[in-house]
């Protein structure tokens, strides 16, 4: 692919396909790896705790714990602020679909309450509207990257866990990391995030007591002055190797570019998606709020069937792909809750028309304009 020279250009049929995603892997990680691998530390060694210090720093926070993904790291932070048996949880229908499934890991329900149709955050008055006697913690989602309103959930004096599994590099108004407010906050680092250590997740927190739990409970229940023979208390095979810790730090070496990076591309699309009529882009930053970029999702306009968008742009060598699907609609949800259609309106309409375009730090301008030019012939057929 070129640069912007190409955006005059009308062909798109037979060119290399746009992919979805790329991981960002190379020679430093697969030299980090190589390092770990003569060391004979290939797990429980010395680059995870260097990685959750490291990460710590970069946070803002006190504490952190490396584990196996962004989904146990959440299951872990509801454990720690003691989350248990008939219990809710409030939280966000418009995410992937881990942030309500780990509240059933501990016997709890996990309580919707709709979005905002701006940030499609978890909306604070409706959170505040789900709050009942048997409400023990919130999960809010920052989800596409962009901070949720922290400030209104923190009000209600309840635990928060936080899903910052898309939202590395996000930042509150008040220049306050995301992750770094103290509350227990997952973030994941599976291949598209904006870190990736292939699967592996971190859990930041405030409280030391937080901290040495989670660490435990990732290790089977092992206490740290514990032999293998030994656990006092019910535990799990959460941990993270040492060889993807390196490639963390490595990652976290470049976690500025590669941000920035992704800014850039976001800004091309921004430019490139103007003036197509009905299409919704992802919310500029407001109030001092900063988006940490994960993916690029636009809202198609109403009335389009986005499997033919999908299709047509799949035709014209364009990936995309429906992101995301409404929790409570899943079919598991409804049969084990009885959701039904309706329940949540803006998280409905929004997972309707949500549509994840190609988006990673490689991305060129040319290839941004080739999926605007796609889109612009798909939606005008």
């Amino acid at each position: 692919m070129g640069n912007s020279g190409e955006r005059g250009q009308t062909p798109i049929r037979g060119q290399t396909p746009v992919p979805l995603a790329r991981p960002v892997l190379g020679p430093e990680e697969e030299q980090a790896v190589a390092e770990v691998l003569r060391s004979g530390h290939v797990s429980l060694g010395p680059r995870v705790p260097e990685f959750e210090r490291a990460f710590a720093e970069r946070i803002g926070v006190r504490h952190a714990s490396a584990v196996s993904s962004g989904t146990t790291a959440l299951h872990l932070g509801l454990r720690a602020v003691g989350v248990s048996d008939g219990d809710e949880v409030i939280t966000s229908p418009f995410s992937f679909v881990a942030s309500a499934n780990v509240i059933l890991y501990e016997r709890a329900r996990p309580v919707f309450a709709d979005i905002d149709p701006v940030t499609l955050n978890i909306d604070p008055d409706a959170a505040a509207a789900a709050i009942t006697g048997r409400t023990a913690a919130l999960l809010p989602v920052h989800i596409f990257g962009y901070p949720a309103d922290l400030p209104a959930l923190e009000r209600h004096g309840l635990p928060i866990v936080e899903d910052a599994c898309e939202a590395l590099g996000a930042r509150h108004a008040d220049g306050t990391a995301v992750g770094g407010r103290g509350h227990p906050a997952a973030f994941g680092f599976y291949a598209n995030k904006q870190l990736t250590t292939g699967e592996g997740g971190m859990l930041t927190m405030s409280s030391a007591e937080h901290k040495e739990r989670v660490d435990s409970e990732r290790n089977q229940g092992r206490a740290p002055d514990m032999g293998w023979l030994d656990h006092d208390r019910l535990g799990f095979n959460y941990r993270l190797t040492d060889m993807q810790a390196a490639i963390g730090l490595v990652q976290l070496d470049h976690l500025d570019g590669m941000l920035a990076d992704r800014a850039r591309v976001a800004g091309w699309y921004r430019e490139a998606l103007a003036g197509i009529e009905g299409l919704e882009a992802p919310c500029e930053d407001s109030g001092g709020d900063v988006r940490g970029w994960f993916v690029f999702v636009v809202q198609l306009p109403r009335g389009i069937s986005r499997d033919d968008v999908i299709s047509g742009l799949r035709a014209l060598g364009v990936q995309s792909k429906p992101y995301l699907p409404a929790i409570h609609l899943m079919s598991f949800y409804r049969e084990r809750f009885g959701h039904q259609p309706g329940e949540f309106p803006v998280c409905e309409d929004v997972a309707e028309r949500s549509l994840a375009l190609p988006f990673f730090p490689a991305l060129t301008e040319g290839q941004v304009a080739r999926v605007a030019e796609a889109l612009r012939e798909v939606l005008g057929r």
